[in-house]
C-alpha cells in the first residue's frame, strides 16, 4: 500500500490531517490535554491508521520553512525585509530580526522565537503518540516505521538545539513538566537516536517518494557531527566556548551517503528547485508540496514583486538579498542567476514588469534606507521558479532540506580540518565545475583559506535554503560580523532566548546567559 493514497498521503503529510492534529502539541512541555477523543489507546490499530499519524509527523516538517527559516535567513547575512512604505512593517519584527535585536519578550520573542518551540515540540510530541502506539501494535515493516518516526523526532530535537542549546527531551506522553537537558546531552540523545535508527530505515520506499531514507539519517548525522564543535559547546554572556569535533565521523557520514549509489549530482543544480523536483536525482530528504490551497510552497511570494508573474499576478514584494551578499557571486555563477536584478520580465511570456506607479520595475542591487524602500530596491531569491500549475500563491517545488551537493560540502570541509587539505581542494573543485563554463576553480592552497572558501561556497551553493545561521555560527560571523542594516550584536545571540511564555508556564525552565 502506498503511503501517499493513506488519508490523502503523505504528499499531504498530514496537512489536511484532521484525526491525529490536536494530540499533545504545541506546548512547552507536552503538558497539554488532547483536544481530539482520539488517542493511542483507541487509535493506531492497523496499518492505515499508523500511517495517517505517521503522516501528522511529516506535516510538521512544513514549518522548516516557515518561522525556523526565516530565522535562520533573515538574522544571517542572506536576507534581509526592509519596510516599503506601508508594507512589512509588521511592529518592526523584520527589522528586529535582521538586526538581531530580540529579547525574550520583544516582538521576534513571542513570535517566530515562540513559534518554533511549539513547533518542533508538536512534531516530537505527534511523533510521541505513534511510537507508544506502536508498542503494542503488529504492522508490516514496523522496526522501519519506528526508525523512520525516530528520525524524525531526532530532527525536530536537531532544530531546537541548534536554536535554543539545551532545551527538555521528551520521549514519552506523560503530562509533566520537565526540566532543560544540557546542550551537549541533546547533542548525544540526537545522535544516539539517529544511529540507532539508520540500520532499520530502508535506502528507499518504493512508490512513497519524501519519507525518511537511511541516506536521510546519514544527511543529519553528518549535519550534526560538522557543527559538533557548536553543540558540544558552551554558550556565555560573552559567547561561545567550543566543544569537541567530530571531522572524522563528519566525514564517515557524509561519505556513506556519497558512496551510497542512490544519489548523484544533477548536472544542472537548479534541477533540484525546480516545481517538478520530484524527479532529482541529488535531493535525499524533501518536505513535499503540492499545488493546491495550504498544501504548497510559496517562498517565491515573499519575494517576487506584486506583478511579477502578470499583472495583478505576483508576490508580496517583501523580501530581499543583501547587497554585499549578492556581489560575492561570479557574474559568471550559474548560481547567481537564481537571484533576480535589473530589469524585470514577466515570469511567464516575458512582458515587461510594472510598479504600481506604472514605471518600469527595476530590481537594484542596493537598499537607500532600510525602513523606506521602494518597491524595486533590493535583488530578490527567485531560488525556486513559479510553478505554471500553481494555485494562486501555492507550488509544487519540494522544500529540499538535505541533497548531496551539501555532503559533498561537509565532506570537503572534514577532510580539510583532518589535514587532507588537497583532497578538500579538489572535492570543492568537482562541486563548482557544474556551475562555471569554463571551469573556475579555486586557487587557494593553505587550511585556512581552504575553509574559508568552502563557508563561502555554503554561501553559493546553499543560498536561501535556511542554512545560512547555522553555517555563521559555525564560522564565527554571525554575531560579530556587518552587513547591510546590522552591526556587531553580543555574542550569546548565537543562540535564541528560551520564549518567554514557555518559562512562565514550565517553570523548571530557565534562560540562556545573557538573556
Amino acid at each position: 500500500m502506498s503511503l501517499y493514497h493513506t488519508s490523502t498521503r503523505l504528499v499531504r503529510f498530514g496537512a489536511l490531517l484532521a484525526v491525529p492534529m490536536g494530540l499533545m502539541v504545541g506546548c512547552t512541555d507536552l503538558k497539554e490535554n488532547p483536544s481530539s477523543l482520539i488517542t493511542k489507546d483507541n487509535f493506531y490499530k492497523n496499518t492505515d491508521e499508523v500511517l495517517a499519524g505517521v503522516a501528522a509527523v511529516y506535516a510538521n516538517l512544513r514549518n522548516q520553512f516557515e518561522d525556523y527559516y526565516a530565522v535562520q535567513q533573515v538574522s544571517s547575512e542572506e536576507m534581509v525585509v526592509p519596510t516599503r512604505g506601508s508594507d512589512w512593517f509588521d511592529n518592526g519584527a523584520w527589522l528586529e530580526l535582521h538586526r538581531q535585536g530580540w529579547t525574550p519578550t520583544s516582538v521576534v520573542g513571542l513570535r517566530e522565537v515562540n513559534a518554533i518551540w511549539n513547533q518542533m515540540y508538536a512534531g516530537v510530541a505527534r511523533a510521541n503518540i505513534v511510537l507508544e502506539a506502536l508498542e503494542t501494535v503488529t504492522i508490516p515493516n514496523k522496526a522501519a516505521v519506528v526508525a523512520e518516526l525516530r528520525a524524525l523526532r531526532a530532527m525536530f530535537y536537531l532544530n531546537l538545539m541548534d536554536a535554543y542549546g539545551g532545551v527538555p527531551i521528551a520521549t514519552d506522553t506523560k503530562v509533566e513538566l520537565r526540566e532543560r537537558k544540557t546542550r551537549a546531552e541533546v547533542f548525544t540523545f540526537i545522535e544516539t537516536e539517529l544511529r540507532a535508527a539508520r540500520g532499520d530505515l530502508p535506502t528507499s520506499w518504493p512508490d512513497q517518494y519524501g519519507r525518511v531514507t537511511r541516506g536521510a539519517a546519514d544527511a543529519m548525522l553528518a549535519s550534526l557531527y560538522i557543527n559538533a564543535q557548536v553543540y558540544t559547546g558552551t554558550v556565555s554572556a560573552t559567547g561561545l566556548t567550543r566543544g569537541t569535533a567530530k571531522w572524522t565521523e563528519a566525514l564517515a557520514s557524509a561519505e556513506a551517503v556519497l558512496n551510497s549509489g542512490t544519489y548523484t549530482l544533477e548536472p544542472n543544480v537548479k534541477t533540484n528547485f525546480a516545481p517538478n523536483n520530484q524527479g532529482s536525482r541529488e535531493n535525499i530528504f524533501v518536505v513535499r508540496s503540492k499545488a493546491e490551497d495550504g498544501l504548497g510552497f510559496r517562498r517565491q511570494w515573499q519575494a517576487l514583486h506584486y506583478n511579477s508573474v502578470s499583472p495583478g499576478d505576483g508576490g508580496w514584494n517583501g523580501w530581499a538579498v543583501v547587497a554585499e551578499t549578492y556581489r560575492k557571486f561570479d557574474a559568471a555563477d550559474l548560481r547567481r542567476t537564481q537571484i533576480l536584478a535589473g530589469n524585470q520580465l514577466a515570469i511567464f511570456g516575458g512582458a515587461q514588469v510594472f510598479d504600481r506607479q506604472g514605471n518600469p520595475l527595476v530590481f537594484t542591487v542596493d537598499i537607500a534606507n532600510i525602513t523606506a524602500a521602494t518597491e524595486g530596491e533590493g535583488p530578490r531569491n527567485y531560488k525556486y521558479p513559479v510553478d505554471p500549475a500553481k494555485s494562486g500563491s501555492w507550488n509544487g517545488n519540494d522544500f529540499v532540506i538535505y541533497r548531496l551537493g551539501e555532503m559533498v560540502l561537509i565532506r570537503a570541509e572534514a577532510l580539510n580540518e583532518l589535514g587532507r587539505t588537497a583532497d578538500a581542494i579538489t572535492a570543492i573543485n568537482n562541486l563548482r565545475a557544474r556551475n562555471f563554463t569554463p571551469a573556475r576553480p579555486i586557487t587557494v592552497t593553505s587550511q585556512a583559506d581552504v575553509r574559508a572558501a568552502i563557508f563561502a561556497e555554503r554561501l553559493f551553493e546553499l543560498f536561501a535554503e535556511g542554512k545560512r545561521r547555522t553555517d555563521q555560527v559555525r564560522e564565527g560571523t554571525y554575531t560579530s560580523g556587518t552587513w547591510f542594516g546590522k552591526t556587531a550584536t553580543q555574542g550569546y545571540k548565537i543562540l535564541l532566548p528560551i520564549p518567554q511564555p514557555q518559562i512562565d508556564v514550565n517553570p523548571k525552565l530557565t534562560q540562556n546567559p545573557g538573556y
